[in-house]
């Protein structure tokens, strides 16, 4: 789905559900991660997670679009706009939109660590991406002194 089919069924789904014209932008936003959608109050326009749709269709997606335009319609007329405010659990229920989207499946970067430390007192071990000075640092756990050991 490109961004101009997404701002079409959203404003498809204003007028339907809101009797109300949608004037603002919709996007898809490929660094959200944890939401399924925010609706931005400076410039009242909504992101959306690709990757939401990309794993649960279609159904999923016109959820999240119902929450973020209560959102929007509740913050332009000046009513309750927020997840705890009565006039937007009224309208999330009456349109039928999600409370809480599914969760999405990870993606995130698997970053190997390149150094592991071993406490010489306590055998604590630490893994690390950068490199250490072992003659400035000592374990946080025992304050002993730190010994580079290969990670495998």
């Amino acid at each position: 789905m490109t961004n101009e089919e997404l701002q079409k069924l959203t404003e498809e789904i204003s007028i339907q559900f809101f009797n109300k014209m949608f004037r603002h932008q919709v996007r898809f936003n490929r660094r959200l991660r944890t939401t399924g959608g925010r609706y931005l109050l400076r410039s009242h326009d909504i992101e959306m997670n690709p990757h939401l749709y990309e794993a649960f269709g279609m159904e999923e997606l016109i959820g999240v679009i119902k929450h973020e335009l209560v959102h929007y319609h509740m913050h332009i007329e000046g009513r309750g706009y927020k997840h705890g405010d009565d006039d937007f659990k009224y309208w999330l229920h009456k349109v039928g939109g999600s409370r809480f989207c599914q969760s999405i499946p990870e993606k995130r970067r698997t970053e190997s660590y390149k150094y592991a430390y071993l406490c010489t007192d306590c055998m604590q071990s630490y893994k690390r991406k950068r490199k250490i000075d072992t003659k400035r640092y000592v374990c946080g756990k025992c304050r002993g002194k730190l010994k580079q050991v290969s990670l495998k």
